[in-house]
Protein backbone atom coordinates (compact mmCIF):
# COMPACT_ATOMS: atom_id res chain seq x y z
CA UNK A 1 0.00 0.00 0.00
CA UNK A 2 0.98 3.44 -0.64
CA UNK A 3 1.88 6.04 1.89
CA UNK A 4 -0.45 8.99 0.70
CA UNK A 5 1.08 10.90 3.56
CA UNK A 6 4.63 12.10 3.00
CA UNK A 7 5.82 13.15 -0.28
CA UNK A 8 9.77 11.88 -0.72
CA UNK A 9 11.75 13.19 -3.46
CA UNK A 10 14.79 11.13 -2.96
CA UNK A 11 15.12 7.53 -2.63
CA UNK A 12 14.09 6.38 0.86
CA UNK A 13 16.90 4.95 2.60
CA UNK A 14 16.67 2.04 5.46
CA UNK A 15 18.37 3.02 8.26
CA UNK A 16 18.73 -0.03 10.05
CA UNK A 17 20.93 -1.39 7.45
CA UNK A 18 24.58 -0.73 7.58
CA UNK A 19 26.41 0.48 4.16
CA UNK A 20 26.69 -3.09 3.33
CA UNK A 21 23.28 -4.32 4.01
CA UNK A 22 23.52 -5.54 7.13
CA UNK A 23 20.43 -5.23 10.13
CA UNK A 24 21.79 -2.75 12.33
CA UNK A 25 20.67 -0.78 15.65
CA UNK A 26 20.68 3.15 14.77
CA UNK A 27 23.54 5.51 16.37
CA UNK A 28 21.66 7.95 18.43
CA UNK A 29 24.03 9.35 19.93
CA UNK A 30 25.06 12.18 17.61
CA UNK A 31 20.88 13.43 17.96
CA UNK A 32 20.10 15.82 19.96
CA UNK A 33 17.24 15.34 22.50
CA UNK A 34 14.17 16.76 21.33
CA UNK A 35 10.56 16.22 23.32
CA UNK A 36 9.17 13.78 20.95
CA UNK A 37 5.35 12.85 21.23
CA UNK A 38 3.87 9.71 18.80
CA UNK A 39 -0.33 8.95 18.61
CA UNK A 40 -1.16 5.71 17.28
CA UNK A 41 -4.74 4.11 16.59
CA UNK A 42 -6.28 0.84 16.21
CA UNK A 43 -9.78 -0.35 16.84
CA UNK A 44 -11.30 -4.17 17.37
CA UNK A 45 -14.39 -4.86 15.72
CA UNK A 46 -17.16 -7.36 17.78
CA UNK A 47 -20.57 -8.27 18.05
CA UNK A 48 -22.81 -5.18 19.16
CA UNK A 49 -23.71 -7.70 22.05
CA UNK A 50 -19.68 -7.58 23.37
CA UNK A 51 -19.30 -4.29 22.93
CA UNK A 52 -22.37 -3.48 25.37
CA UNK A 53 -20.35 -5.69 27.67
CA UNK A 54 -17.12 -4.15 27.58
CA UNK A 55 -18.82 -0.81 27.81
CA UNK A 56 -21.23 -1.91 30.82
CA UNK A 57 -18.35 -3.71 32.83
CA UNK A 58 -20.24 -6.83 32.21
CA UNK A 59 -17.48 -9.47 31.55
CA UNK A 60 -17.07 -12.23 33.51
CA UNK A 61 -12.82 -11.60 33.85
CA UNK A 62 -13.72 -7.88 34.98
CA UNK A 63 -13.04 -4.64 34.27
CA UNK A 64 -11.82 -5.02 30.21
CA UNK A 65 -11.08 -1.27 29.87
CA UNK A 66 -9.14 -0.74 32.90
CA UNK A 67 -7.08 -3.99 32.01
CA UNK A 68 -6.42 -2.88 28.78
CA UNK A 69 -5.00 0.66 29.50
CA UNK A 70 -2.39 -0.63 32.25
CA UNK A 71 -0.98 -3.42 29.63
CA UNK A 72 -1.18 -0.90 26.58
CA UNK A 73 1.17 1.47 29.02
CA UNK A 74 3.19 -2.23 30.54
CA UNK A 75 3.80 -2.94 26.33
CA UNK A 76 5.07 1.04 25.33
CA UNK A 77 7.14 0.77 28.42
CA UNK A 78 9.16 -2.57 27.66
CA UNK A 79 9.09 -2.54 23.67
CA UNK A 80 12.82 -2.52 23.87
CA UNK A 81 12.14 -6.12 24.46
CA UNK A 82 9.32 -6.75 21.64
CA UNK A 83 10.68 -5.09 18.68
CA UNK A 84 14.62 -5.72 18.37
CA UNK A 85 16.20 -2.73 17.02
CA UNK A 86 14.56 -0.62 19.09
CA UNK A 87 16.35 1.72 21.95
CA UNK A 88 15.42 1.55 25.38
CA UNK A 89 14.22 5.56 25.86
CA UNK A 90 12.61 6.86 28.97
CA UNK A 91 8.33 7.82 28.50
CA UNK A 92 7.49 10.68 30.18
CA UNK A 93 3.88 9.81 29.79
CA UNK A 94 1.42 6.98 27.83
CA UNK A 95 -2.44 7.32 27.82
CA UNK A 96 -4.56 4.97 26.76
CA UNK A 97 -8.28 5.98 25.57
CA UNK A 98 -11.08 4.24 24.05
CA UNK A 99 -13.52 5.21 22.09
CA UNK A 100 -16.72 2.82 21.60
CA UNK A 101 -18.33 3.28 17.66
CA UNK A 102 -22.19 1.36 18.14
CA UNK A 103 -22.38 2.40 14.26
CA UNK A 104 -19.15 -0.73 13.20
CA UNK A 105 -19.28 -2.18 16.99
CA UNK A 106 -16.25 -1.51 17.50
CA UNK A 107 -13.95 -0.64 19.83
CA UNK A 108 -11.74 2.36 19.01
CA UNK A 109 -7.98 2.49 21.32
CA UNK A 110 -5.74 5.01 20.93
CA UNK A 111 -2.06 5.24 22.28
CA UNK A 112 0.14 8.56 22.99
CA UNK A 113 3.41 8.34 24.31
CA UNK A 114 6.17 11.19 24.86
CA UNK A 115 9.55 11.51 25.88
CA UNK A 116 12.22 13.57 26.13
CA UNK A 117 15.04 11.82 24.05
CA UNK A 118 17.43 11.08 21.01
CA UNK A 119 14.63 8.73 19.22
CA UNK A 120 11.33 8.60 18.26
CA UNK A 121 8.04 7.17 20.25
CA UNK A 122 6.06 5.60 17.37
CA UNK A 123 6.74 2.12 17.97
CA UNK A 124 5.90 2.80 21.48
CA UNK A 125 2.63 4.09 20.64
CA UNK A 126 1.71 1.53 17.91
CA UNK A 127 2.82 -1.52 20.77
CA UNK A 128 0.74 0.69 23.42
CA UNK A 129 -2.15 -0.07 20.96
CA UNK A 130 -1.84 -3.33 19.85
CA UNK A 131 -1.43 -4.69 23.26
CA UNK A 132 -4.42 -2.82 24.92
CA UNK A 133 -6.47 -4.20 21.44
CA UNK A 134 -5.21 -7.74 22.38
CA UNK A 135 -6.18 -7.75 26.06
CA UNK A 136 -9.62 -6.67 24.94
CA UNK A 137 -9.58 -9.42 22.63
CA UNK A 138 -8.43 -11.96 25.33
CA UNK A 139 -10.74 -10.40 28.12
CA UNK A 140 -14.21 -10.73 25.92
CA UNK A 141 -13.53 -14.38 23.77
CA UNK A 142 -15.15 -16.09 26.09
CA UNK A 143 -18.64 -14.12 24.39
CA UNK A 144 -17.11 -13.23 20.94
CA UNK A 145 -14.04 -15.19 19.39
CA UNK A 146 -14.82 -13.55 15.98
CA UNK A 147 -13.52 -10.67 17.42
CA UNK A 148 -10.94 -8.60 14.86
CA UNK A 149 -7.89 -6.45 15.73
CA UNK A 150 -6.94 -4.07 13.00
CA UNK A 151 -6.24 -0.80 11.41
CA UNK A 152 -3.15 -0.18 13.58
CA UNK A 153 -2.11 3.12 12.45
CA UNK A 154 0.59 5.98 13.43
CA UNK A 155 -1.70 9.30 12.90
CA UNK A 156 0.74 11.89 14.22
CA UNK A 157 4.31 12.13 15.28
CA UNK A 158 6.28 15.16 16.39
CA UNK A 159 10.22 16.07 17.45
CA UNK A 160 13.37 15.19 15.97
CA UNK A 161 14.82 15.79 13.37
CA UNK A 162 12.17 14.57 10.54
CA UNK A 163 9.68 16.74 12.38
CA UNK A 164 6.16 16.58 12.23
CA UNK A 165 3.72 13.69 10.18
CA UNK A 166 0.12 14.07 10.58
CA UNK A 167 -1.94 11.15 8.91
CA UNK A 168 -4.58 12.98 6.65
CA UNK A 169 -7.96 13.10 7.72
CA UNK A 170 -7.22 12.17 11.24
CA UNK A 171 -6.68 13.91 14.18
CA UNK A 172 -5.73 12.75 17.51
CA UNK A 173 -8.54 13.11 20.39
CA UNK A 174 -8.51 15.46 22.78
CA UNK A 175 -6.77 15.00 26.07
CA UNK A 176 -8.41 14.83 29.15
CA UNK A 177 -7.11 17.23 31.59
CA UNK A 178 -4.21 15.69 33.44
CA UNK A 179 -4.57 15.12 36.84
CA UNK A 180 -0.57 15.82 38.37
CA UNK A 181 -0.35 18.86 40.81
CA UNK A 182 2.33 20.72 40.78
CA UNK A 183 3.39 21.11 44.55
Amino acid sequence: MANKNKVRTAPARLTHLDARGRIAMVDVGVKAVTRREAVARGQVAMEPATLAAIIGGGLAKGEALAAARIAGIMAAKRTQEMIPLCHQIALDVVEIEFRPSRDSSALEVEARAVTSARTGVEMEAMAAVSVAALTIYDMAKSIDRAMEIGAIRLISKSGGRSGEFRRANETPWPRRQSSTRSK
